[in-house]
């Protein structure tokens, strides 16, 4: 940890491990910016980036799939009316979105159709809150109440590659919040509210933390001098999710490490907590195992999972580290966040920083594999007790 601050792959960033549904170790480093003046807490709330897919948009997919209200393996256009003229999407499966081997490109940066230049185009996006502009991207900037047909316009239009093959995407994600609220009559963050959040007491865990009064602090990500034009606070930093008014399925979550590790222990217990059932044994199997390993694609459905062979890999090759076991799933966030589970060892891992302060461009927390090193100290140590 001392060494990722030291040099820049964050600022400052926290640890928590729980072993056996008992946490063994919380521990906080650094400071929210580079110039140390606001220290990491261990109640800090951050910016989930893409570990919104797995504790957003997907438990609610898999309590749909649960009740019956969604077939993994018939076409997804089924369920989403504009894919099913598309000669290219018409058949593709909610199996092959999840694990990520539907063929649909990674990526659109919508942002690009709301800048001219320097300049946000008024066509999209307002100075002031209206019924044509209700969507809050961030203070002072509204983004045009149809903007989110455009999003699913272009990404009806995005091409698909023609080989079946692992390709990460995050562009099914976008359109998962729409399908919830079609499917199960009850508005996406309302239905997670009082589905998961809630009974969970995961009280932190939610989108658009700045309109909630939090006494905990919210760590900021990037020095924005594009879009914002400001340091980023408070409001995701994912551009797609805020176009789409903070509440995506691709990001725009927020929490505490202590609420991720509720939900993650949630799912490690093969969807108990607490004396709670939240899904059936059977639904969280399906959704952690792998799913086409003959295509060497690793993924479980919207879970990541070790890479395969990882335990034959050494500590610079491995993801995640080496000794975890096959069992285990996860994910990780642009903005420096990793979560894992593991029901073989009875070990959730919780990392949380801010690694695009000030600027994204910052890849150390990759090149130094700290979030890896960090996971197998504590297999090792496990190896050690036992």
């Amino acid at each position: 940890m001392t060494q990722g601050i030291q040099q820049q792959a964050f600022p400052g960033a926290q640890l928590l491990v729980a072993k056996q549904g008992k946490i063994i170790f919380h521990q906080y480093y650094g400071y929210h910016t580079y110039d140390s003046i606001q220290k990491v807490a261990l109640n800090d709330i951050y910016d989930l980036a893409s570990v919104t897919k797995i504790i957003g948009p997907l438990p609610a997919l898999m309590k749909l799939y649960e009740e019956g209200k969604l077939d993994l393996d018939i076409p997804f256009s089924t369920y989403w009316r504009p894919w099913r003229h598309l000669k290219d999407k018409k058949n593709i499966t909610l199996r092959e979105l999840l694990a990520h081997q539907s063929g649909l490109q990674p990526y659109i940066i919508f942002l690009n159709e709301v800048l001219r230049g320097n300049h946000l185009k008024k066509r999209f996006a307002r100075s002031r809150i209206s019924r044509r502009f209700p969507n809050e991207a961030y203070p002072g900037i509204f983004i045009n109440r149809r903007f989110k047909k455009k999003v699913y316009r272009m990404i009806s239009r995005s091409k698909v590659n023609d080989k079946k093959e692992y390709l990460y995407s995050g562009l099914a994600s976008l359109i998962y919040p729409e399908l919830i609220e079609n499917l199960s009559g009850i508005p996406y963050t309302t239905y997670l509210q009082s589905q998961f959040f809630t009974p969970l007491g995961c009280n932190t865990l939610g989108y658009l933390p700045a309109k909630k009064e939090f006494k905990n602090n919210i760590v900021p990500t990037e020095v924005d001098t594009l879009f914002r034009k400001e340091l980023t606070k408070d409001w995701v930093h994912d551009e797609n999710a805020a176009l789409l008014g903070g509440i995506s399925g691709n990001a725009g979550l927020f929490a505490t490490a202590k609420d991720l590790a509720i939900f993650m222990q949630m799912y490690m217990q093969k969807g108990v907590y607490a004396s709670k059932r939240y899904f059936k044994e059977e639904t969280v199997n399906t959704f952690i195992k792998v799913q086409y390993p003959e295509n060497g694609n690793r993924r479980g459905l919207g879970f990541d999972k070790p890479l395969l062979g990882n335990d034959t890999l050494d500590l610079k090759e491995a993801y995640p580290a080496p000794q975890v076991s096959s069992e285990s799933f996860g994910h990780a966030g642009f903005t420096g966040t990793f979560v894992w589970a593991d029901p073989q060892n009875k070990l959730v891992f919780i990392f949380l920083s801010n690694r695009v302060y000030p600027s994204r461009t910052h890849s150390n927390i990759y090149n130094l594999n700290i979030r890896t090193e960090l996971q197998q100290v504590f297999y090792k140590a496990q190896k050690t007790t036992n």
